[in-house]
């Protein structure tokens, strides 16, 4: 090779150097995004919907660039359903510096806000926002988020027991009553029987190694059951569906992933379209500079009824096409 030929290669390296270090510059790696991101997840327990919550919420973030394991970090914590360990997390958490902070469920969602006052604070699977802040319509610190209560939802479960189980005279409810989003729903549900003449029977729990007991002290007292969002019932949700199933007695969800698991029926919704919208918030407060007092708590609009048919079975239920008819969506909403 002459002189000038290796010239003029070197040349030609130079400026392919040159370029490959502005791309670098310019942050063109995978995610789209050349910031990088910390943020706390405080979950209180795993059961399907509080794990759907928080891939919904991921993909979110992903979906707008913010890739976990490339420009985003999750310091992910899980109580596992015990007060303390749930109270030293939120501690942990506002020890340290993140961009963000997730409170997943009412117990984690209150004690991250209650401790974390210098980072932006997002909750999801919270059944009453005021359980974790004043005012939901126009927040005014750092803390908002998205609800997983849609009040309707809850009357429509209890009009439809009124209607197609028209001899029903109690609802038995397993309910854990340290739970104040647990509380909240049975109440709603309550007003909501009471014009239809019919009680609400309340059995409660501590933990969820008691749900199947209280089940079984409702068998010949409720004609139907019914649980709330309750964390400590739903994470023991297949002892409720054995006790539904040998007893012949309809039971009634909150959640669209108890019916998947055994339920008869409800008036819900996807849970990781809920975590999914609750990151589409973070993305805002992340990307576009947006804080939490800007953004109102956002509740679920598009519920539907959700029936299990081998469940319906299971409990004695004959399914006609009334109830049937009640379902908006029932490709995806009619479970056989």
């Amino acid at each position: 090779m002459s002189k000038h030929m290796k010239k003029f290669s070197l040349v030609i390296a130079v400026a392919l150097l040159a370029l490959m270090v502005a791309a670098c510059g310019n942050g063109k790696s995978g995610s789209g995004d050349k910031k990088t991101y910390t943020i706390a997840i405080s979950q209180i327990l795993e059961h399907p919907s509080l794990d759907a919550t928080r891939q919904g919420f991921l993909d979110a973030l992903k979906d707008a660039g913010i890739v976990e394991g490339d420009n985003l970090k999750v310091d992910y914590h899980n109580a596992q359903n015990d007060s303390s360990n749930n109270l030293s997390i939120a501690k942990e958490i506002a020890s340290k510096k993140y961009d963000l902070v997730l409170g997943i469920a009412t117990p984690s969602a209150s004690a991250v806000a209650n401790e974390v006052k210098d980072m932006p604070v997002l909750f999801a699977a919270v059944s009453d926002p005021k359980d974790v802040m004043e005012n939901p319509e126009a927040p005014e610190g750092n803390v908002t988020g998205a609800s997983d209560t849609n009040l309707m939802a809850t009357e429509q479960i209890m009009d439809f027991i009124a209607e197609f189980f028209p001899d029903t005279k109690n609802v038995g409810l397993i309910i854990n009553e340290g739970e104040p989003n647990a509380v909240f729903m049975a109440e709603n549900a309550e007003k909501a029987l009471q014009k239809h003449g019919i009680s609400l029977i309340r059995a409660a729990v501590v933990n969820s190694s008691e749900v199947k007991q209280a089940a079984q002290s409702l068998v010949g007292r409720a004609d139907v059951f019914f649980i709330t969002l309750d964390n400590t019932v739903v994470d023991a949700v297949d002892a409720i569906v054995q006790v539904a199933n040998d007893n012949d007695i309809p039971f009634f969800s909150s959640d669209r992933d108890s019916v998947e698991r055994g339920a008869f029926a409800t008036v819900g919704f996807k849970y990781y379209d809920h975590g999914y919208e609750a990151g589409l918030m973070a993305v805002e407060i992340l990307k576009n500079g947006k804080k939490p007092a800007d953004l109102p708590v956002i509740y679920p609009e598009k519920v539907d009824f959700i029936l299990n048919l081998s469940a319906a079975k299971e409990q004695g239920v004959t399914v006609t096409d009334a109830m049937k008819a009640k379902v908006q969506d029932p490709e995806n909403n009619i479970i056989e």
